[in-house]
């Protein structure tokens, strides 16, 4: 196909006329995902909230998630929890840590029932802050403890003494006595801020009083993805391929579609083009067999892949073009003779425009005193796999009739080279095109019910989808 494959008119004719295909594969798809969720029992995931008070770096919050999935809290939490056959390693793939806003780890428990994973969830959480805890406490350097908490009774002190200094100054209201008070405000200001400080500094005081925010809340439904997740995407995904195969078999198609490329493969001119209207015709016996019964029960029996037909004339504007081919056919003839009308087995329009051709031609002998009449045809089925064309007899010449994109180039050529091998020359090419007929038909229908009586049965296996 040509760079007009993939646009969404192509994709809107694959889902009308493949939408029994891609139903059937959908639903296919679904019992697909159906099966899967039955393989996997359903998942459930909750998650419980640790504030981390003080202050906080974005890598110092990273350090803490990966704490929280260490071996060592998982260990603990499965000793906890005395599940049986269930060991910290286990754990691993049903716990997660991120970090949140506001200097908060949210650790994720995923377990086979909502009670489970609620409970693991809490014992993961709480776990991991007494880890937290004593891990701090066993950093504390004891030596520095106790330097600071001197300092700080130092402070107080020195605090207390300032106080007393203030309340011993001059209690007059003389420039000294009131700066000597101000200066010594000032001075206790600063070491109530020293505290604070210290306070704040002090690791034990801060980083280690995680707390934990409540219990994690019991969930209520499963952990994707669910069983219903499971069936439509097996669903959709069974639909999308079947769109993206058609698209792909039609872009590595080789089927030739212009009138060049079908007249260099079989190597003649192209006498002209007849259309033939799309009306539903009862099934050949050849056509009735389980398979073929299956292909038109999904519709595979129509081609997707060519254009919708468009509406035609009326039939005598239809019949001006069979005379104008026959007209061109006893031009190119020396002399009035017979001749095969050659068309690929499973060319279901070319037979048709090959049958109504040969009527035309016995219907209307000689439009002119001048000319010697229309050669008689006769119709012959041709397999594309394996192409024989009956020896030369009574017939001294081929005419080939078959619709455009229906075969490669490979395939003509071998029809061509039958055609050659039993002696017949292919005097021309005629292609047949699909069209919509109108719903009116004309009162003077000409006599394209008589069907011609075909020398050679046309054995036509398959269709043209």
């Amino acid at each position: 196909m040509n760079d007009d494959t993939i646009r969404l008119v192509t994709i809107g004719r694959i889902i009308r006329r493949r939408w029994r295909l891609l139903t059937i594969l959908a639903v296919v798809g679904a019992l697909v995902g159906y099966g899967t969720s039955l393989l996997f029992p359903p998942r459930y995931t909750t998650s419980a909230s640790v504030l981390l008070p003080g202050a906080w770096e974005e890598r110092e919050l990273l350090t803490q998630t990966e704490i929280a999935t260490s071996s060592v809290v998982l260990d603990h939490a499965a000793d906890t929890l005395h599940w049986t056959g269930i060991s910290g390693s286990d754990l691993r793939d049903e716990v997660g840590a991120k970090a949140a806003d506001g200097n908060i780890i949210k650790i994720s428990g995923t377990a086979d029932t909502p009670e489970r994973a609620q409970q693991l969830s809490d014992q993961v959480a709480q776990q991991f802050v007494t880890f937290a805890a004593r891990l701090v406490d066993d950093n504390t350097d004891p030596e520095e403890a106790a330097q600071l908490e001197e300092l700080q009774q130092m402070v107080v002190q020195t605090s207390r003494r300032i106080t007393d200094l203030a309340d011993s100054a001059d209690p007059g209201q003389t420039v000294e006595s009131v700066q000597t008070r101000t200066e010594l405000e000032k001075l206790r200001t600063s070491l109530q801020e020293a505290i604070t400080k210290l306070d704040q500094a002090d690791p034990a005081s801060n980083k280690a009083n995680m707390v934990v925010m409540g219990p994690a809340a019991r969930p209520t439904g499963e952990a994707p993805p669910t069983r219903m997740q499971l069936v439509v995407g097996g669903a959709l995904l069974f639909f999308l391929l079947a769109v993206i195969g058609h698209l792909t078999a039609a872009r590595m198609s080789r089927r030739l579609r212009t009138q060049p490329e079908i007249a260099a493969a079989l190597g003649s001119a192209l006498l002209g083009t007849v259309d033939v209207p799309g009306e539903r015709t009862a099934h050949r016996p050849e056509d009735r067999g389980p398979w073929a019964r299956i292909r038109r029960l999904i519709g595979v029996d129509v081609r997707w892949d060519i254009p919708a037909p468009q509406t035609s004339g009326d039939e005598a504007g239809r019949q001006i073009r069979y005379r104008r081919v026959c007209a061109r056919l006893r031009d190119e003839v020396s002399a009035p003779r017979r001749l095969l009308v050659v068309v690929p087995d499973g060319d279901e329009i070319a037979r048709r425009a090959a049958e109504q051709l040969v009527a035309v031609a016995e219907s209307d002998p000689s439009p002119s005193s001048s000319s010697e009449g229309h050669p008689m045809l006769r119709v012959v089925g041709v397999s594309v796999s394996r192409p024989m064309v009956p020896d030369r007899g009574d017939e001294s010449g081929a005419l080939v009739v078959l619709s455009a994109g229906s075969w490669t180039a490979g395939e003509l050529a071998g029809i061509a080279e039958a055609c050659a091998d039993a002696d017949h020359e292919v005097v021309g090419i005629v292609l047949a095109g699909l069209v919509q007929a109108r719903d009116t038909r004309s009162a003077g229908r000409p006599r394209e019910a008589a069907t011609p009586v075909l020398a050679v049965g046309y054995d036509a296996k398959g269709s043209s989808g």
